[in-house]
């Protein structure tokens, strides 16, 4: 007989601050899946296992999360799994699906929680960078860019038209040799997004590294965001 673990249940059927967050983490580093048996599981993966252990304590989980070593050169991977038929029908209703990976769109985040949506998309399939353009002028020019992957382009044109509506750039939209594509941009933007998904936060649900990049270039440039 399995071991029954317990877990909130309910945490996909009502949108939080924590909601949105992990809604957004799973569309970038989560999957479905369904077993021989029609057992029915959802599952998160990456390689910081420290935000792995905030979603866990986050939704009630005493689950396991385990580990693998792909090469001993690489970082491990961390999953967090678990099987629940009511939980994947929640987030089928909230627009995911097994095979997201190319035709997932953006859900129907309500206005308040779009910030938390995009951090936890940010943090799980999100980049920024920071350094000088122009190293070979007299003058460099220190700059920020940010950008988000995903192998689904209809889900960056959903995302893209989304921010466009609240004062951000078009960006630049672009597909890769791995055929992934990616949505970036510049200093402007990118100033945008950090007091979007960082503004106001009342929680620790955030990647520290990719904060502390933000930061760097705003205390660099010694801007304040208002």
């Amino acid at each position: 007989m399995p071991i029954y673990k317990k877990f909130n249940k309910d945490f996909f059927k009502k949108w939080t601050p924590e909601m949105a967050y992990v809604l957004g983490f799973f569309m970038a580093d989560g999957y479905m899946s369904v077993n021989s048996r029609g057992s029915e599981y959802f599952a998160i993966q990456i390689t910081d296992k420290n935000i792995l252990e905030k979603i866990k304590k986050i939704i009630n989980s005493e689950h396991k999360i385990s580990k693998r070593i792909r090469k001993p050169t690489e970082r491990p991977i961390f999953r967090l799994q678990i099987g629940s038929k009511e939980v994947c029908e929640d987030l089928r209703k909230l627009g995911v699906e097994e095979l997201k990976t190319k035709t997932m769109r953006l859900p129907d985040i309500p206005n308040k929680y779009l910030g938390d949506f995009i951090r936890g998309y940010f943090d799980g399939d999100g980049n920024v960078w920071v350094g000088f353009v122009n190293k070979y002028r007299k003058t460099k020019t220190f700059v920020i860019h940010s950008a988000f992957t995903s192998c689904s382009k209809g889900f960056l044109i959903d995302l893209r038209n989304k921010l466009s509506g609240i004062n951000f750039g078009e960006g630049s939209l672009y597909k890769t040799k791995k055929n992934a594509y990616v949505l970036k941009y510049s200093v402007k933007s990118s100033t945008l997004l950090y007091k979007l998904i960082y503004d106001n936060l009342k929680s620790d649900l955030f990647l520290n590294r990719k904060k502390k990049v933000f930061e760097k270039y705003l205390k660099i440039k010694n801007a304040v965001v208002v």
